[in-house]
Order: structure tokens, then sequence, then C-alpha cells
């Protein structure tokens, strides 16, 4: 069966949509099939943009596995300062990335680009954010931990939302490897944001 973290190419396409109240503010985000969430905001996300939206993010935020891009959009779209890279495998999940940044008005602010983790990240960033593709894999999710102290700058953090029974305190250990600061800074029902500082 397809998964979010697939492009496939003879999977039919759906003209969806969704529509969200967040931080006082009203969103409609374009979707398709084949896309993470394609029917409306995952609870993980938006504990994800209640807890760090508004907080001091630095100018340079990556957005690890966008999807259709809610939390790298609304980052953008809250401050005008923020330059935002939108980085996905799903080529679908792209093209409605696009669509939802021209709908919001933050096209100048942001870059979408096809990357399988960090295979086409080549700046650095202040802050990397990601809801991780965990249906694929810790192959792939530990990459993406692994892989990110090389793309922060000095001081940059790494935040991350991730479920208790989908691993939250095996992930947390292994970022407690890799970064020498590493807190939980918010948590509801089973979900938990975890941020790694370099």
């Amino acid at each position: 069966m397809p998964q979010y973290f697939d492009n496939i190419d003879t999977l039919k396409h759906a003209d969806l949509s969704y529509s969200f109240s967040l931080l006082g503010e009203e969103y409609t985000f374009k979707s398709d099939l084949g896309v993470f969430c394609k029917d409306g905001l995952d609870d993980g996300s938006r504990l994800l943009l209640e807890t760090i939206a508004k907080t001091d993010l630095g100018k340079n935020i990556l957005d690890l596995g966008a999807g259709v891009g809610p939390i790298g959009l609304i980052l953008a779209h809250l401050d005008p300062s923020r330059s935002v890279t939108l980085a996905d495998v799903n080529d679908r999940a792209l093209d409605c990335c696009r669509k939802n940044a021209a709908s919001l008005g933050v096209e100048a602010q942001v870059q979408i680009i096809h990357s399988d983790v960090y295979s086409n990240i080549n700046s650095t960033y202040q802050t990397i954010v990601t809801n991780p593709p965990i249906r694929a894999g810790k192959r792939v999710t530990y990459a993406m931990y692994a892989g990110a102290p090389s793309y922060l700058s000095n001081g940059g953090r790494l935040i991350i939302v991730i479920r208790k029974q989908q691993g939250a305190e095996s992930a947390e250990k292994y970022l407690r490897t890799l970064f020498p600061k590493v807190e939980r800074i918010a948590q509801r029902k089973s979900y938990r944001v975890i941020v790694a500082t370099k």
C-alpha cells in the first residue's frame, strides 16, 4: 500500500482541501491523495505550531519532511522576517506546498525543494523543525536526527514532535547522544515536543 513518503506516478489525484483554526487565524490548505494527513491538520503538527510558532526561531528555518507545508508555511506567514526551506521526498506533497505558499502569500519567503532527508540540503539553519515520518521507519527518522547537527549553526536547534507510543522515549535518548542539550518543552495527550540544541 502506498505511503505518504512514496512517489507513485500511477496513484490518482484528488483536489482536496481542509480548513482549520490556529493561534487565532483561519487557514485552508490544498491537499491530495498519497500525502501525509490529507484530510486535516494532525494533532502533532498543531501542538508543534502552538508551542513554537510565535517564539524566536531565528531567520533561517528548515522544515524537513514538510508534506503539504502547514508547519513551515505558517511559520513563514507569522513572521515576514523568516526565510523557510520546506523539503520533502513526496513530489505531489511539494506540488500542494507550492499552491499553499501562493495562497498564503509567502512565496518570497520560502524555498520548496525535493530532498530525501538531507540529500539536497546545502545550507545551515538556526532551526530545523520536523514532524518526522514515523511510518518510514527508524532508518529515515534517525537519519533526520543524526544529520541535523551538520545543518545547524552553532546554538541552532532541532525541534521535533513525536508520540510516546511511536518511540518518543527512544528518540529523546538518541538525541542525547547527538546534542549537548535536549529538553521536552510541551506535552499534550501522547505527543511531545522535544528541542535539541547544538
